[in-house]
């Protein structure tokens, strides 16, 4: 998959692509049907694949005043995931004051009709663009019209009686409300990060733990979880704890995770955190010994969920 970070990098051989225009947050099952169609619906015309993105995300930009404003992945990642469902190229378009100033009108004439010379946009049945959101399905299909390209609206994605969508998605994990997410997402969701030295009571208990310095904003809420944890290519089943030590009268925020059967020093090394399900809240015990307690107790049920979803995935 090649990607372009500017317009004028644009490749002469990709006029005549198919696109699709949107944020992709999180790349979610509505999203992955969009791309998917459009990649298969671009290889039997013969012509290349496309997908129009912003960075940083228009709202970052267009509503500075909602802080912090989460994303449920990385650039890195949503690029990735994109390449999965058989994308041939990105344009990124960088987003910033002066960009959100573009009308929808300039947007499809300049870039989707003089430098892409597109041939087709599948859009989402909400999808707005341009300046005031002035640009819709509507917009597009009257314009294609006149530029000589199609447009394909996709109806409402839904899981059950879920609309699928990024904003959902965002809630669900905020709310803790981990395997609705996942369902959601296509995946679990994940958080990276890089292990930092912590104060080593885990050790202590018998359960050393790896502090990690989260890559992303976007938490679930404290708890005790079960994970899996990738690291140099190798993946654990994992204890997760968010958020205070009250047992020690530590109030400071924490991320930290025992992976099970390993042995090892994590420090300095890139983690990456997969959410599979949230076990309790976290609990202030009257001693360091009931703590060790119930950690046993909580790594026996990250053993027992984590083996019956690694047996369901594989």
């Amino acid at each position: 998959m090649i990607v372009f970070r500017a317009e004028e990098e644009i490749a002469k051989d990709f006029r005549g692509s198919f696109v699709t225009i949107g944020n992709f947050d999180g790349v979610h099952l509505s999203h992955r049907h969009i791309c998917r169609k459009l990649a298969q619906e671009a290889t039997e015309a013969g012509a290349k694949s496309m997908v129009i993105t912003f960075d940083p995300h228009p709202k970052m930009i267009l509503h500075p005043d909602i802080k912090p404003f989460f994303l449920i992945t990385t650039l890195e990642e949503k690029l990735k995931l994109l390449e999965e469902c058989g994308i041939d190229a990105i344009l990124i378009i960088p987003f910033s004051p002066d960009y959100a100033k573009t009308t929808a009108r300039e947007f499809v004439y300049e870039t989707l009709g003089r430098k892409l010379a597109i041939k087709k946009i599948i859009i989402g049945h909400d999808y707005t663009f341009g300046r005031d959101k002035k640009g819709n399905d509507v917009y597009l299909i009257s314009s294609g019209q006149e530029l000589g390209f199609d447009v394909e609206v996709i109806d409402a994605f839904k899981v059950g009686e879920d609309i699928v969508s990024s904003t959902l998605i965002r809630n669900l994990i905020l709310k803790g409300k981990i395997a609705e997410a996942a369902k959601l997402l296509g995946k679990w969701y994940n958080v990276a990060g890089t292990v930092v030295t912590g104060f080593g009571r885990g050790v202590k208990l018998g359960f050393p733990t790896a502090n990690i310095d989260p890559e992303k904003e976007l938490l679930p809420p404290p708890g005790i979880y079960a994970a899996f944890v990738e690291v140099e290519k190798k993946r654990y089943m994992a204890a997760l704890n968010i958020g205070e030590k009250p047992t020690f009268a530590d109030y400071t925020f924490t991320f930290e995770a025992h992976l099970l059967n390993f042995e090892g020093d994590l420090r300095g090394k890139r983690l990456n955190t997969e959410f599979v399900e949230k076990l309790r809240e976290i609990v202030k015990f009257d001693s360091p010994e009931m703590l060790k307690k119930q950690i046993t107790a909580d790594v026996e049920k990250v053993r027992a969920i984590l083996l019956k979803n690694f047996k369901a995935n594989t």
